[in-house]
């Protein structure tokens, strides 16, 4: 009877072939469309300088924030199309938009070409419809574990671009770095087309209202969550380079040797507590202490930035936090939102975190250069005790 009980748990939480194959191939197109965030990061203020415009700070500045601006805009409408008329024509819409964006700013003699091109990438912001997906194609039981392939993408995707940014740019030129994205995105363009099959949403589409999301004070703190979690990374990459550059004689080109081999362990740590909460059914409480965490970590960073190996150890703690909880939330906001407005659910879920990115990165470089790093990491302390007080106050049993 217990060995029965066990096996029957088992497979509860196992992921069949066909949840497997979906969740997999989704991540894979998710963290190609976070590449096209991130991989021009690492480089573009310094290999910019080589065209025209690129000596201009301002708009350098825009050309890296276009891509989560205009992303950020496009979530809910393109959330609301794909609950209305299907998540695969979204998505081949979304990845035409990158692929083109990004031989339009291969092609650009300029830093204004190349925002016309970040433009375009993230005017096709499918991200929503990729999550809503995931969503559509697993079990209630096992979308945290399906959820966390396509979270971990992004931590993977930022570790993809601070090693093969540098390397491109120095083989290819900025120009080839724009191809290798197009190349990406056309390769997910295909797998969107033929590669991943078509899921039946639980209930018939009907169209949603803003307000219906809007009203759903569960939702709004979940996306207060995903915009705290993501302003404060960019925040803290605003920031940490420099400190790392002090403590250990880090260059750009080498800096990867300390983010590769924290995000990688951090993943490794991420599994068993996603499991745990899975098993334990412990979404609200495991969210809890990892915000509380998340707020300790921030908070004592400042005292770690005089000692390289006590630096290492907070990021290594940051990443596992910020993995699980990137595993985490996307799954919490799939249950509480009803299938008919799933996809304009992770619409805003979407456009809070694109939020998050371009306003931790902007806060942070103004904070950093005005009143100090520490401050920087203080105000994510206090933004992450802030997300805490709210998830006090879910009402949905999760």
């Amino acid at each position: 009877m217990s060995r029965q009980t066990i096996s029957s748990k088992r497979e509860r939480i196992s992921l069949n072939p066909q949840e497997r194959k979906a969740s997999v191939l989704l991540a894979l197109l998710f963290s190609t469309r976070m590449l096209g965030l991130f991989l021009l990061t690492p480089i573009f203020a310094v290999a910019a300088q080589s065209i025209p415009g690129g000596n201009n700070a301002t708009k350098v500045g825009i050309a890296l924030g276009a891509y989560g601006l205009t992303q950020a805009i496009m979530q809910i409408p393109l959330g609301m199309a794909s609950d209305k008329w299907g998540r695969r024509p979204v998505i081949m819409g979304g990845m035409l938009l990158f692929v083109l964006g990004g031989v339009v700013s291969a092609l650009a003699q300029s830093v204004d070409g190349i925002i016309v091109g970040r433009v375009l990438q993230g005017l096709g912001a499918i991200s929503a419809a990729i999550t809503a997906w995931v969503a559509d194609a697993t079990r209630p039981e096992v979308r945290t574990r399906a959820m966390a392939m396509v979270g971990s993408a992004i931590g993977l995707s930022f570790a993809v671009s601070l090693v093969l940014s540098p390397v491109l740019v120095g083989q290819f030129g900025l120009s080839g770095l724009f191809w290798a994205i197009s190349l990406l995105g056309f390769v997910c363009l295909l797998l969107a087309t033929f590669a991943i099959p078509e899921y039946p949403q639980a209930e018939p589409i009907i169209r949603a209202k803003a307000s219906d999301v809007l009203k759903q004070g569960d939702l709004l703190r979940l996306n207060f969550g995903v915009f705290a979690l993501h302003f404060i990374l960019m925040m803290l990459f605003v920031v940490i380079p420099g400190v790392l550059a002090q403590l250990g004689q880090f260059d750009s080109g080498s800096l990867w040797k300390v983010y590769l081999p924290v995000i990688v362990l951090s993943f490794a740590l991420m599994i068993p507590m996603v499991i745990y909460t899975e098993v334990r059914k412990a979404h609200r409480r495991v969210l809890q202490w990892l915000v509380l965490a998340l707020a300790a970590i921030m908070a004592l960073m400042p005292w770690a930035s005089f000692n390289l190996w006590a630096m290492v150890v907070a990021l290594f703690v940051f990443f596992v936090i910020f993995n699980t909880l990137e595993a985490l939330q996307p799954s919490m906001v799939s249950r509480v939102a009803p299938a008919e407005y799933k996809g304009l659910a992770m619409g805003f879920y979407n456009t809070t975190q694109s939020l998050g990115v371009f306003g931790g990165g902007l806060t942070g470089g103004v904070i950093a250069a005005t009143v100090g790093v520490h401050w920087a990491l203080w105000i994510g302390a206090a933004l992450a005790l802030l997300w805490w007080l709210t998830t006090r106050q879910f009402k949905t049993v999760l």
